[in-house]
């Protein structure tokens, strides 16, 4: 049987429920290394991961017989237990519903990687709400605004 060959690289994100600041930086170093040993385990390529106090970004290189969205329940399922258990948060702790993600090629993973490793200096000039749909217009992927995060200046 001949073997398959690919080269697919994803942009994930996705949000803390209710986009609580809930990942603190005493603790972001460590969730990051469990999450990418979650993304190994499963058989993907971790490329680059940066976990803001209430989203995540992460770009994995995509092993074409596992599915994004078992990946990403994975990592939240995975994830969230650890949390608890390490007793990182005071207050329950839940990823919400939903992720985007996003395809890159190969010559754009230097800029993807180095804008993952640098979400707080973004940060400073925009909201994770104006970036997340800046990334949905950029890929001209069609959302209703009803569906997307629950926005923290929604509550």
């Amino acid at each position: 049987m001949p073997n398959a060959y690919t080269q697919l690289y994803v942009q994930l994100v996705f949000a803390v429920k209710g986009r609580n600041s809930l990942i603190k930086e005493s603790f972001r170093d460590e969730l990051q290394m469990y999450i990418t040993g979650i993304v190994k385990q499963v058989g993907h390529k971790p490329l680059a991961i940066y976990c803001m106090p209430d989203h995540l970004h992460l770009l994995i290189g995509l092993n074409p017989n596992l599915t994004i969205s078992d990946l990403v329940s994975e990592i939240k399922t995975s994830s969230n237990k650890f949390i608890k258990e390490k007793k990182f948060v005071k207050t329950k702790f839940e990823w919400q519903r939903g992720y985007g993600a996003f395809t890159y090629s190969k010559s754009a993973l230097d800029n993807v990687v180095n804008y993952i490793l640098n979400q707080p200096k973004h940060h400073r000039k925009r909201t994770f709400r104006e970036e997340y749909i800046l990334l949905l217009k950029k890929f001209e992927i069609d959302y209703e605004e009803k569906y997307l995060f629950e926005w923290v200046e929604d509550k």
